[in-house]
């Protein structure tokens, strides 16, 4: 019927679960929300103080956000049971940094970023399925089930990258190819707070800031790097001054809203010929730094449970929608059912899924290029790689 929604009526163990349908009518389109001052460097102004959200935003917003999640919580599951193995760094409580960022440059803008690159996998237009059976090394994974955890990318996505802070040089490089080829596109250049004072980084706010380049240096401060605490590491944690001669802003990473209108700011800030920026985001990871950390021997459990309680990312924008009726908590309840379904499905897949054969071992060392043999591990062994 014209103007009404209703709901599919899931099973859930066996019983039927009844969702109330309710028009479009009954709930408020869009709303203004105050949201957190950010601190800037060399900036005038910073971004606005109000953040417009319009139900669908919200509900896709969190949609995105509990599929990160709930994928994250399945990948420490299947790391349990040695079904995935080797580097696993998961990104639960981060997932309003990926969400926000997404929501505030445009699908052709470029992005990179270090190992914990699930969430950015898959608002950069992975999928769930893709994602996991590159966990698990399978030939339907994202890189052919080559990649791993800390290797996967999409268009205008470059990774997964597995060198602390060796991405943001490369980031740069992709920055300075948008203003070679003269499009009015941008690179988002991730990094840690544990990569921060590395001398790269250094090396490459120079030369990005010399050559006016389109890139939004972004380090999303977890609070610790491995397992040292910033306070221990740095000499400064204000990295969003770290820049010196670039602008620079300290953002609420715990909120999406905020992470949005701070991207849009800085996107803005770039394309305008302003040349580089750099944003500081707060937030905080639940698990250790990779699924090798329990994450409780230098922090405790009630410091992580302080977080869950005070400033999850999705709690936040939940309570958002429902205190301003924007949505109801039967419909939250269905998209929690459909992202549960989804990462299932996603598990069972990646676990039955094939692995590849060990004759494209070597394939697509190049691009478009024809056949050709590749030395193994001794000089009688050959191997063939295909473009």
């Amino acid at each position: 019927m014209a103007g009404e929604t209703s709901f599919p009526e899931p099973q859930l163990a066996g019983a039927r679960l009844v969702v109330s349908a309710r028009t479009y009518a009954d709930f408020t389109p869009q709303a203004s929300f105050d949201i957190k001052n950010c601190d800037v460097h060399k900036l005038e102004e910073g971004p606005p103080l109000q953040a417009v959200l319009t139900r669908e935003e919200g509900l896709q917003y969190y949609r995105t956000m509990q599929t990160i999640r709930r994928m994250e919580l399945k990948a420490d599951q299947l790391y349990k049971q040695k079904i995935i193995r080797g580097f696993c760094h998961l990104y639960d409580g981060q997932e309003a940094c990926a969400v926000g960022i997404e929501a505030g440059i445009k699908r052709s803008d470029h992005l990179i970023t270090a190992y914990r690159a699930h969430g950015y996998t898959y608002t950069r237009g992975g999928t769930v399925r893709e994602i996991m059976a590159e966990l698990t090394g399978r030939r339907g994974g994202i890189a052919k089930g080559k990649g791993g955890s800390m290797h996967m990318y999409t268009k205008h996505f470059y990774g997964g990258n597995g060198i602390v802070g060796a991405q943001v040089p490369l980031g740069a490089g992709v920055a300075l190819a948008c203003k070679y080829l003269g499009k009015n596109e941008l690179c988002v250049c991730l990094y840690g707070d544990g990569a921060a004072n590395q001398g790269q980084i250094f090396e490459t706010y120079n030369m990005a800031s010399l050559w006016k380049l389109p890139c939004i240096f972004i380090c999303e401060n977890n609070q610790y790097g491995m397992g040292t605490s910033v306070e221990r590491a740095a000499a400064s944690t204000d990295y969003y001054k770290r820049g010196d001669f670039i602008p620079g802003l300290r953002v609420d990473g715990m909120d999406v809203l905020c992470v949005r209108e701070a991207t849009k700011f800085a996107a803005e800030h770039c394309k305008s010929g302003k040349g580089p920026i750099l944003m500081e985001l707060l937030t905080y990871r639940y698990h250790g730094h990779s699924m090798s950390d329990p994450g409780v021997s230098y922090r405790t459990r009630e410091e992580i449970q302080e977080v869950r309680s005070k400033s999850d990312p999705i709690t936040l924008l939940k309570d958002r929608m429902l205190s301003n009726n924007m949505v109801s908590v039967e419909e939250l309840k269905e998209i929690d059912v459909e992202v549960r379904k989804e990462i299932e499905d996603a598990a069972q897949f990646a676990t039955t899924d094939p692995e590849p054969p060990l004759e494209e071992l070597c394939n697509h060392i190049f691009y478009n290029e024809p056949p050709m043999k590749v030395r193994g591990i001794s000089p009688w062994i050959k191997l063939k790689s295909v473009s």
